[in-house]
């Protein structure tokens, strides 16, 4: 009997201990594809098969600082197109954005970029006080201008939020699409940036990026 009942416990040890191989495994390989998986990537591969990213730029800031692409090497950050005198969907958005940049207020690797889509009226000192009235802090939220057909080719070509047609400087380019950007310049994400509901996607997707990283 005695016999009978160790041969049973040393079964049932065996068979705990292939469960919980099975089960770790499990979360695993599981855990890995929703790691690789869980934000989509944007943007239409290039010939050489490798993924759509956020081309070079050369803009200025609130204090007329020069901002390149290097400032946003190894960052994750939100960019979104806007003028200050808009009365319509640009003050929900630049709201929206203060959520973003109170919620991730000291993190050194989210970053907020703001481009103005009237770069003829939004002046640097424009933009500087626009960004006081919104408590930018100007080490992690940029306000930028530069030539417009510049900023126009960003939009469209680079973030994909303003349409496809023209990137004349006569054209204008206005959308409430907020572009979410990964630490290697890959689109990651587009949010209706004058819905609370959508921003709350977005914060919630800059923190998987946050682990991604």
């Amino acid at each position: 009997m005695w016999v009978g009942r160790a041969v049973i416990f040393r079964w049932s040890v065996v068979a705990v201990i292939v469960f919980a191989a099975m089960t770790w495994g499990y979360f695993i390989i599981t855990g890995n594809h929703i790691k690789e998986s869980a934000l989509p990537v944007y943007g239409q591969r290039n010939p050489d098969s490798t993924d759509h990213i956020i081309s070079n730029f050369r803009l200025t800031d609130q204090d007329g600082k020069i901002i390149t692409e290097a400032d946003y090497k190894g960052k994750i950050y939100v960019a979104d197109f806007f003028f200050t005198k808009c009365e319509g969907i640009c003050p929900l958005m630049s709201n929206q954005m203060v959520r973003i940049a109170e919620k991730f207020k000291g993190n050194t690797s989210v970053l907020l970029l703001s481009h103005t889509v009237k770069p003829e009226e939004d002046s640097i000192p424009v933009l500087k006080e626009y960004a006081k009235n919104h408590n930018a802090d100007s080490s992690q939220w940029y306000f930028v201008t530069g030539e417009k057909k510049v900023i126009n080719k960003l939009a469209r070509s680079s973030y994909l939020v303003g349409g496809t047609e023209g990137e004349e400087s006569s054209d204008f380019v206005h959308t409430q699409f907020f572009a979410l950007i990964d630490p290697v310049k890959r689109i990651r994400g587009f949010y209706d940036g004058t819905d609370s509901a959508e921003v709350n996607k977005l914060i919630g997707d800059i923190e998987i990026l946050l682990k991604e990283e």
